[in-house]
């Protein structure tokens, strides 16, 4: 089993509490809106990142991060893409196992048909009263799994 830790929407906050519940994954996805290169270098001191950029990752070290990436991890495709308005295939079509995205800062942890789509929310700065949020994902024999996680301490 691989445990995936899935986070978007830092914008250039990595909190504690966030660190803290990464501790120990296998990988790590960044759905975007990092804000700031830092945020994806101390990610990469926990595990392996995959990150793509958002709509505020601007100038040179923005363009490291694709608007869009597929993965495959633990045997299952992965795609992932900042905002799900901008999803430009059909996940069934493409043989994608799940869908992660961004942007909204509204957790959504949903299947459709066989795919699993998973919002992490926001980790970064509270916005409006959406919840301070990051999920994990679990990739095992018996299909994948996502799990959100509220950050205790989030103002």
């Amino acid at each position: 089993m691989l445990r995936i830790g899935v986070m978007s929407d830092t914008h250039g906050l990595l909190r504690p509490e966030a660190e803290h519940r990464l501790a120990g994954v296998d990988h790590i996805i960044h759905a975007g809106d990092i804000g700031r290169p830092e945020i994806v270098e101390r990610l990469r001191l926990i595990a392996p990142v995959a990150a793509v950029r958002g709509n505020v990752d601007t100038g040179a070290w923005a363009g490291n991060h694709p608007e869009t990436m597929t993965l495959t991890l633990g045997g299952y495709a992965i795609h992932v893409v900042h905002d799900i308005n901008d999803l430009k295939l059909d996940p069934v079509s493409a043989a994608i196992d799940v869908v992660i995205c961004g942007h909204s800062h509204k957790p959504l942890i949903e299947t459709r048909g066989r795919v699993l789509f998973l919002n992490p929310g926001s980790a970064g700065p509270r916005r409006f009263r959406l919840p301070v949020t990051l999920a994990t994902l679990e990739l095992s024999a018996g299909g994948p799994k996502a799990m959100l996680h509220h950050l205790v301490g989030s103002g």
